[in-house]
């Protein structure tokens, strides 16, 4: 383990898949990259977190690194993409997730982008969101969010390739401690480190994300702790050059923060003065909803971004709370197979 990882840089290329229980996407994901790096002067690393399902035995088929976290416990967003880095041997890390399709034509654009401008430290591209039943999906394409679009960037939402050089400067690749989140606060250190972002006006990927109902995946998500990356970020930032950006970042859930004292306030006022106050209470606790579902013409997808609200602030509450290990610690894993020779 600790010879592969010592491992001087002597490709062009790592391929870093991170993934957790993906057997169902599993084996489209490694055809789609082993297609995409065909003839190039690259290595493939499947970053398992320790999967309970088949996904490391169909990856087994194919020509490609396997590590795989040892504790459980430790699963998170962020620990996967530094479990793969640990391992790599590339000048370029693309970093992408186990229910993605990454398409070659990018790939290539991508690199020659990086190799042309030397004050990049990351590329990414355009994001196809395949499933779209899930409510989350729908939402997040109604929004457009800036950093999904192509132009320069503050983060690689979704993946990107990297240059190893300006993650060796900033010390690591993604923090291990994150739930979510982890891509922003990487792209936050790359950028106050003078490194530039930006996005491809090309697909990179085609992401076959959750299907299952949006209840189903709220629920999943705060029993995952997914929700408290928002806190956790934010408790990295502290004493951090990039504080106020990560507040403007997470500025939504503090707002929901200030919703919701205003209610409580509202409550205690309506105990001591009657009526009056009740009135006010109702107005408040019924604005965000009806203007959300104005706002999106669904009452599904208002109620749907209220509920999401509430959980993110609670996350985010938990999540400022929680103790963060060292995001440069190695990681302690299992190397399933080496690099193989097919």
């Amino acid at each position: 383990m600790s010879e592969r990882m010592v491992s001087k840089v002597d490709c062009e290329l790592s391929v870093v898949i991170k993934a957790l229980n993906e057997e169902r996407n599993i084996e489209r994901t490694l055809k789609s990259v082993l297609a995409a790096v065909d003839g190039l002067d690259a290595e493939v690393i499947l970053a398992d977190s320790l999967s309970n399902d088949a996904t490391v035995k169909i990856a087994k088929q194919f020509p490609v690194v396997i590590v795989q976290l040892v504790n459980g416990h430790e699963r998170c967003c962020g620990i996967g993409a530094q479990l793969g880095y640990q391992y790599s041997r590339g000048r370029f890390i693309l970093v992408m997730d186990g229910d993605m399709e990454l398409e070659r034509p990018w790939l290539l654009a991508a690199l020659d982008r990086m190799k042309a401008s030397s004050s990049l430290g990351g590329v990414g591209g355009i994001v196809d969101d395949v499933n779209l039943d899930n409510i989350e999906f729908r939402a997040r394409q109604q929004r457009s969010p800036k950093d999904m679009l192509a132009g320069p960037v503050d983060r690689l939402n979704m993946g990107g390739l990297y240059r190893r050089s300006a993650i060796q400067q900033i010390g690591y690749l993604t923090h291990r401690s994150l739930h979510a989140c982890e891509e922003l606060e990487l792209g936050l250190r790359l950028c106050q480190a003078g490194w530039g972002l930006e996005r491809l006006d090309l697909v990179s990927i085609h992401h076959y994300g959750h299907t299952v109902p949006m209840w189903t995946l709220i629920k999943r998500r705060w029993h995952s702790n997914y929700v408290n990356g928002a806190g956790e970020l934010l408790r990295t930032s502290l004493g951090q050059p990039w504080f106020w950006h990560t507040l403007n970042c997470v500025r939504l859930p503090i707002v929901v923060v200030g919703w919701w004292v205003t209610m409580l306030v509202l409550v205690v006022c309506a105990t001591v003065a009657g009526t009056f106050w009740l009135v006010g209470l109702g107005f408040v606790a019924l604005l965000p909803p009806i203007l959300l579902i104005a706002k999106k013409r669904s009452i599904s997808m208002g109620l749907y971004s209220v509920m999401a609200w509430c959980i993110d602030t609670a996350g985010l509450l938990r999540g400022l709370l929680r103790n963060l290990r060292d995001p440069t610690a190695t990681i302690e894993a299992r190397i399933l197979r080496n690099a193989p020779e097919w």
